[in-house]
């Protein structure tokens, strides 16, 4: 597949995900839609390993790897299941546009192997500041708006720390193998919630069961290779703009696609946030930018 066509792929997949989960729990419980997309998606990547002849290996070094994602892999998917059934699904990309902050920050509190410049704060503080506006909209919706938001915040965080502490690791074998490894630890948890809370639905709706199936497929087996064959084949900085891309196509589809209101303070706060992750990721570009380092942030917690 060529570059341009990979790269629109992955726009199309991370817009469409954040509606496809909302869908995906309607009418049977999203404990059953996350635990059914995470057998398709794991059967869909043994069997990517199979054709592409790439080993899964299970050495002690492997296991640990697989631990780590999966339990964080556990903990993103239920609080973003969760989240996703209260607010509209939009907001769920605009949130996780986050995730690359987090991701950096996190590394260079665990990793020390970044160092936050000035410019740096300055694009953390204005996507945080995005945050408060997008909470301040939640809160004059619901409670259980309110509490989406705050899931969604915690499933963004807890994926970050899953990328660095795999990182961590430094894992020598496929990504591929990783994810379907993670999957494999993280589906029992999933599938014990729905035993526990008796989350079985007798019938699954055409449109859910479309929305599990396009999850497991192109979410996890197709969109994962395309992401990692885009990195591998173009620079970090243009790979990152998709982030700044799937905020603002995922909001436009659910609204067109699943009548989501899209409210001014909705609007600032995704403004506020993907102009922070531009300047976060980009800003190291601007001309005459003093770069200094945040020594509270060295020091040992």
């Amino acid at each position: 597949m060529s570059v341009p066509i990979s790269y629109l792929s992955v726009i199309l997949i991370w817009s469409t995900t954040p509606l496809a989960i909302q869908w995906s729990g309607h009418n049977i419980g999203f404990q059953f839609g996350v635990a059914a997309r995470m057998a398709i998606g794991l059967l869909a990547l043994l069997a990517l390993l199979h054709f592409m002849k790439i080993e899964l290996p299970w050495h002690a070094k492997a296991r640990r790897v697989y631990l780590v994602s999966g339990a964080t892999l556990y903990l993103a998917m239920s609080f973003v299941y969760w989240g996703a059934q209260h607010i509209p699904s939009g907001w769920v990309s605009v949130i996780f546009g986050l995730s690359p902050i987090f991701t950096s920050v996190l590394a260079s509190l665990i990793l020390k192997d970044s160092q936050l410049s000035g410019m740096r704060i300055s694009g953390m503080l204005t996507g945080f500041v995005g945050l408060i506006v997008v909470f301040i909209e939640g809160m004059s919706i619901s409670t259980a708006a309110l509490l989406g938001i705050t899931a969604v915040v915690i499933s963004a965080a807890s994926q970050s720390i899953g990328a660095v502490l795999i990182k961590q690791q430094q894992p020598d074998f496929h990504p591929i193998a990783i994810t379907a490894g993670s999957i494999a630890v993280a589906l029992p948890f999933f599938i014990l919630n729905c035993i526990v809370i008796g989350d079985w639905p007798e019938t699954i709706p055409l449109k859910t069961g479309l929305s599990i199936l396009y999850l497991g497929l192109l979410g996890s087996a197709v969109g994962f290779p395309l992401y990692f064959y885009l990195l591998k084949n173009l620079a970090p900085e243009r790979v990152a703009i998709i982030t700044l891309i799937t905020p603002i196509t995922a909001l436009l589809l659910g609204s067109f696609l699943n009548n989501e209101t899209i409210s001014s303070k909705v609007w600032l706060g995704t403004a506020l946030i993907l102009s922070g992750l531009a300047v976060y990721e980009y800003g190291k570009y601007l001309p005459h930018v003093k770069k200094w380092k945040i020594r509270w942030l060295q020091r040992p917690l």
